[in-house]
Order: structure tokens, then sequence, then C-alpha cells
């Protein structure tokens, strides 16, 4: 197979990046077309989106999900971390922090698939000798020559294997995943935007600003491979499903600036817990016994 910086050379291509570089193992789930550099440390990125997807489109196709463009940014950020900064394709990446701020009138679905160009510039890159450690990045995407959106602030580290091992304590996708948590019974799909049951990644908990993390390994978005923890994409829509509950389908998000403090476990319960914030914020945290997953600041657009 050619090498990444070969790929390179033409920054819009007719199929997919190879999906190895964004840590994808579907072709579907991948995003990007291509990429070049554009001066240091900034890049341009092509990426295409369908007109029709599982979770990331509305169910009557007439939009695209914020959260598309949150996977967009961070699949933009893997590749241009193996790519352009060598980080080995083995290396685990970790997302600490995530800041996003869409334009909903720029979701909208066309008539043929919409074509973006994600630009990134990496603003920080912390190294141990020669390699690549963790980043900060930034990113704005394009659509037309129009802002669809602006993350200010993504932040992640990345590490080897024996290291990510130690990190985990044994735990790897073949000794957690086969023995998940037992599905609790889901919201109501429309409660919460989804057209699917299959969907719906809240359960009813003991208040009716809290539920209980549904987590299905064997959904094929989620868990497009196997993993030995619940993936960051999963808790975004957690959270996502847990404004529009607490919101009786009022309000849908539109920006997000969560940060994650640990790794979410498959063989615990997660409970997704939801307050007023500011004006139209909403504050949605995730715990695990007695600490926090993450928390995420929430900016919501009347539905």
């Amino acid at each position: 197979m050619p090498q990444p910086r070969q790929l390179a050379e033409t920054p819009s291509m007719t199929a997919t990046v190879p999906r190895q570089l964004v840590h994808r193992a579907a072709v579907a789930e991948t995003f990007l077309t291509g990429w070049n550099r554009t001066a240091a440390d900034r890049f341009s990125v092509s990426a295409q989106w369908p007109r029709a997807h599982g979770l990331h489109v509305s169910p009557d196709r007439s939009a695209y999900d914020p959260l598309l463009v949150v996977e967009t940014v961070r699949q933009s950020g893997t590749l241009i971390a193996h790519t352009e900064y060598d980080v080995p394709l083995d290396h685990h990446f970790v997302l600490k922090e995530f800041e996003v701020v869409t334009s909903p009138r720029h979701l909208a679905v066309g008539a043929v698939p919409a074509e973006l160009v994600v630009e990134v510039a990496f603003v920080d890159v912390q190294y141990r000798g020669r390699r690549p450690v963790g980043a900060r990045y930034t990113a704005d995407v394009l659509r037309g020559g129009e802002r669809v959106a602006t993350a200010s602030n993504v932040l992640f580290t990345c590490t080897g294997e024996p290291v990510y091992r130690r990190l985990r304590g044994g735990r790897t996708a073949a000794t957690v995943s086969p023995l998940p948590l037992p599905l609790p019974p889901a919201l109501p799909a429309d409660l919460v935007g989804r057209a699917l049951p299959a969907d719906v990644v809240l359960a009813p908990a003991d208040r009716p600003d809290r539920w209980q993390l549904r987590v299905d390994t064997a959904h094929p978005v989620f868990f497009d491979h196997p993993l030995d923890h619940v993936p960051g994409m999963l808790l975004l829509e957690a959270v996502r499903q847990a404004v529009r509950a607490h919101t009786s389908g009022t309000r849908s998000p539109v920006a997000f600036h969560i940060t994650f403090h640990r790794y979410a476990e498959l063989d615990m319960p997660t409970w997704i817990e939801v307050k007023d914030g500011n004006g139209t914020d909403v504050q949605v945290t995730g715990r695990q016994g007695e600490s926090a997953v993450f928390e995420c600041a929430v900016g919501t657009a009347q539905w």
C-alpha cells in the first residue's frame, strides 16, 4: 500500500482515505477523502457526508446531525497525526477535550452528498523524544465556502500498545467486550430524536434528570470495531439524547464542550445526569460509581 505521505499528494480523492488512518473498520464510517499541508502545522482535509446514515442524518433525511461534525473533526485530527506527525498506526488515541460550535442552517441535506473542507491547525504538539505523545488542534469546517462549524479546542494524547496495556490494567476488547452489562429498557425513540429503538442509548433511572447508559457492543456505528471501553462518540450521543429528553424534544444540541476525565468501563453502569445551565446551556455529566467520567456544557437551539 502507498505510504500516507504519497497519498497526500492528491488532496481530494474519489474514494475515502484508508480507514486505518481514522481508526475505523468500515469504509462506510470513513468520511475523509484526502488532505494536504497548507503551511507549517496547518492542513486542509477534504470530506464527504452521505445523504443517508443510520445515526448522523435525521430520520426524515433533511439534516445532518452536529455529531457528524464532531466525528469528521475527530477523524481529521487522527489522520493528520498519523500522516504528518508520524504517529504509528498501532498507537491508541485518548480524547481529552472537545469544544465545537455548529451552524444548523448549514447542516441541511442536499440533492448530492455534502462536500466539506476541514481546515486544521495543530497549535500544540507534545513530544517525548522525537515522537508525539499528544496534541491540541483547532478546525474550521467549510461547505461551499460557508462555515459549518468551528472546533476551537480538541485535545488528545496517544500512546503505544505496551503503555496503553499498563494504563488499562490488562483490560482488552477480547476480555471485556463479551461481558457487557444487560441492556435496560430504552426510552421512547421519538423522545430522543431517534427513529429506531436500537439507536436509543438511554434508559429510565430513579429520577427525571438521570438515566442509565445503554451500551450495545454490537451496535455497528458506536462499536465499528471491538473496544475495551465505552467510546467517546457513544458518550456524546448520550449527551445529545439526554438534552432531548430533558427538554421533552423541544431543543437540540448545536454546541458541545466536553471534558473526558477517565475511561468509561464496559462492565460498570454509567449514569447520565442533566441540569440546566445559563441561558440555553445544559450541563450533562456522566458518572461511574462516585467518579465523573465526563462533563459537558451543551448549547441548544429550538427544535
